[in-house]
């Protein structure tokens, strides 16, 4: 008998400052889920600094402790409501016989919608924009942006509405007067419409990457010498699997540096691979190392026995873990671009809030963007979310090729 629906997620606020708060759900199991759930809380801006799960494969407990990044206070009610939408409905209250529920469920396919707006070009304009269609819940799912010579900007934002009410006259206008209140006079006109089938189309072309590029970004192969540059010299992840711990589980142990969208990495390589989590531990110590334990079997109930499976799940694990996105400054003709790809889930999600860090970086490095474009590209049998940001030439830009690498990593990654 499943749980209320109140009483799937519960939120406990801490007694103390600087404490965690502890976010507990208790739902029908799926192959996935925490993956979905890990993207809800990266979603939300909190970074998990413990964590414990266990199911008998039918139900699961699952406690995160998490923590606020930043001076955004935290909408938490909205945070629960977002969380049990991401957990399967429990069979009581489906009127079904079976608790797979995840096994029925089919991935929802919002409507895409176009936002077109231009204005002045100032200083951190276009992370501003990025920030109030984050706060409304609005999924940015393509972007182009343009600057003219006269300083006039031109955006083209496909977005998608996680509350499903953009198509109301009072949801449009509640955005455009959002981004009215924040750009003030530098906003010239906006408009929000349906995308159409052409327009859409739109989400599935990319520019080209000259293949040198594509093969320096999308190298899959580990590296075979310590972390340098923009990444700790300690970020060199370890990844054990051990099938003489448990008479029915694969123990997956991983020791690494942590970084902001941790968990949900993990998670998401596991839920590409089907494998399923019994019990898993999670903890981050005081010196930002990462310690996880992972009681696990594939989708068919077994062990993880094939040594073929197993060095391929263990370098996508490592691959995860050392290298999660890829941030690279080149020469687009006489002006530089920067490129910043992260793998794509096998579900078509991206990561979430990358937009949204690439800007705050370059806002903060007074660096201006000329043009930027999201696009998906194919490699390695992987699919990649792609951002590029034209930043004028080399004369323009207040910081170095290096600076700005080593900014838009650090964002991303969370560190300081």
């Amino acid at each position: 008998m499943g749980l209320p629906s109140d009483e799937v997620v519960v939120i406990r606020q801490p007694e103390r400052p600087g404490e965690p708060s502890v976010i507990t759900i208790s739902c029908p199991d799926k192959t996935g889920l925490g993956c979905d759930l890990c993207r809800v809380i990266l979603l939300f801006g909190l970074n998990v600094v413990r964590g414990d799960m266990s199911t008998d494969g039918k139900w699961c407990y699952i406690l995160f402790w998490v923590v606020e990044r930043g001076k955004k206070a935290t909408r938490w009610g909205l945070l629960k409501k977002r969380l049990l939408g991401a957990c399967p409905v429990a069979s009581s209250l489906l009127g079904m016989d079976s608790y797979y529920y995840g096994q029925l469920e089919t991935e929802h396919q919002s409507q895409v919608f176009l936002l077109k707006f231009s204005c002045y070009d100032r200083l951190g304009l276009l992370h501003d924009v990025t920030q109030v269609l984050c706060e409304l819940e609005l999924t940015i799912r393509r972007v182009k942006v343009s600057t003219t010579p006269d300083g006039k900007v031109m955006d083209l934002f496909f977005i998608t509405d996680t509350r499903e009410l953009l198509h109301t006259k009072s949801r449009r206008d509640e955005t455009c007067a959002q981004l009215k209140a924040v750009l003030g006079d530098f906003m010239t006109s906006c408009d929000i419409e349906v995308a159409s089938s052409e327009v859409a189309a739109c989400l599935l072309a990319s520019s080209s990457l000259p293949y040198s590029v594509m093969e320096e970004m999308f190298n899959l192969e580990l590296p075979d010498e310590p972390s340098t540059g923009s990444f700790p010299t300690s970020n060199n992840p370890s990844v054990i699997m051990d099938n003489t711990l448990s008479p029915a589980h694969t123990l997956i142990q991983l020791y690494c540096h942590d970084h902001k969208s941790l968990l949900y990495d993990i998670m998401r390589a596991l839920k590409d691979y089907n494998i399923q989590i019994s019990y898993g531990r999670f903890y981050a110590s005081h010196n930002e190392n990462c310690e996880i334990d992972l009681f696990v079997t594939q989708i068919d109930g077994k062990k993880i026995v094939d040594p073929n499976k197993q060095k391929a799940l263990c370098d996508r694990l490592t691959m995860e873990l050392s290298r999660p996105l890829r941030v690279m400054v080149v020469n687009r003709g006489p002006d530089t671009e920067l490129l910043v790809a992260n793998p794509v889930e096998l579900s078509g999600k991206g990561r979430p809030l990358v937009f949204y860090d690439i800007t705050l970086a370059l806002k903060m490095l007074g660096t201006c963007i000329f043009l930027a474009e999201i696009g998906r590209h194919v490699a390695a049998d992987r699919e990649w979310e792609v951002y590029r940001i034209h930043l004028g030439d080399d004369l323009e830009l207040t910081a170095s090729r290096n600076k700005i690498v080593e900014g838009v990593t650090k964002m991303l990654m969370g560190w300081d």
